[in-house]
């Protein structure tokens, strides 16, 4: 996992790994904007759904990708940190045979504030099932967005 894109232009993909759905957002070239793209189902083949997010960061023409870290409140690593770290790990290389870096980024609090977000939007319940993922990922982005300001 390398920062090495991080200072090249070009776009950045922020993915929100769940348990059954991956959430994605992308920005806009400039790194300004974080939007909600789609959200994955998982398949049950992990190097199936690794290559389907590999596929869309090229067709996205990402330079990096971002993927959420959930630390705990303390900011320790718990088996959720871990998850994503290993799945970072085996995601990493295959980005990088597309010179797409990839980038853990804090994401405590995402999922909560995509959540208080639809609401205020005027989604509910069931509407939320279908992009709270992608709306999560947008929130990752763009908190990753913000903490680089000015260096890309």
């Amino acid at each position: 996992m390398t920062a090495g894109n991080r200072a090249r232009p070009g776009r950045a993909l922020g993915v929100d790994l769940g348990a059954r759905r991956v959430g994605v957002a992308v920005s806009d070239s400039a790194r300004l904007v974080a939007t909600p793209r789609r959200t994955l189902v998982r398949t049950g083949d992990a190097g199936r759904d690794r290559r389907a997010l590999v596929d869309l960061a090229v067709d996205e023409e990402a330079v990096v990708v971002v993927v959420g870290h959930p630390l705990s409140l303390d900011g320790s690593r718990g088996p959720a940190a871990r998850r994503a770290e290993e799945e970072a790990a085996a995601l990493a290389p295959l980005l990088a045979e597309h010179d797409i870096a990839l980038e853990l980024h804090d994401e405590r609090l995402t999922t909560v504030t995509a959540h208080r977000q639809l609401a205020a939007g005027g989604r509910r319940g069931r509407d939320h099932r279908s992009v709270v993922d992608q709306t999560a990922a947008s929130v990752l982005l763009g908190s990753w967005l913000d903490a680089h300001r000015g260096t890309a």
